[in-house]
């Protein structure tokens, strides 16, 4: 059995932002390709269109609409696949952090899409819902409560309050129980020490998880 300690703030900002520029990355060369493909087609067809949609403010709100939808979708594919597929995204694997339910087990693609979707709510009233995680006992954002998740250190196991999980562990999947010829899981259980404050990632302030 191994505990895993649940990741402060500072270290799941720090992942959030190395995913960000990676979609901001690939949006941007979408984009790219994109805007050339369609200029390029209009001038060579008609020139004059071009320039009236361009100067046509209901079609700039169209287009900045469409961009918006587009950077959306963008969002929510990326965080989906990579949290239904292993529970870590790249920015995660960086800061040796997974996404596992509250049980302990890999969580789904339907749990990864709605987790995402929480985004939306953990961004309101000047995103209390992230921040909501440096005073959660077991770190969990607004998105992490609506999907039933938590966000584990998966590379340092703890030494004190955490959530333990089963031996016999796929270390390249989840730390949830897998074994390398089964894709059971066995349920998890949440060690309590007694409740005090420490100091958790990067030396930020956290309240220890009862």
């Amino acid at each position: 059995m191994t505990t895993y300690r649940f990741a402060g703030f500072w270290r799941r900002l720090a992942a959030y932002m190395i995913d960000g520029f990676i979609i901001s990355a690939i949006f941007t060369v979408l984009m790219i390709i994109a805007t050339v493909s369609y200029v390029t087609g209009a001038l060579s067809s008609d020139g004059g269109a071009l320039m009236s949609k361009i100067t046509d403010p209901a079609q700039m709100t169209s287009l900045s609409m469409s961009v918006w939808a587009f950077s959306s979708v963008l969002n929510i594919a990326y965080f989906t696949c990579f949290h239904g597929a292993t529970g870590r995204t790249p920015g995660k694997r960086v800061m040796g952090l997974q996404v596992i339910s509250v049980e302990g087990t890999r969580i789904s693609y339907g749990t990864a899409f709605l987790r995402t979707v929480g985004y939306l709510v953990s961004s309101l009233v000047f995103c209390l819902g992230y921040i909501w995680i440096g005073f959660d006992k077991k770190k969990q954002g607004w998105h992490d409560k609506i999907a039933g998740t938590v966000v584990i250190v998966r590379d340092i196991p703890a030494g004190g309050a955490g959530i333990t999980i089963p031996a016999g562990v796929d270390r390249t999947q989840t730390p949830a129980g897998v074994d390398q010829s089964s894709t059971d899981f066995m349920p998890a259980e949440i060690k309590t020490p007694p409740a005090h404050s420490g100091v958790g990632d990067a030396g930020e302030d956290v309240q220890k998880i009862p």
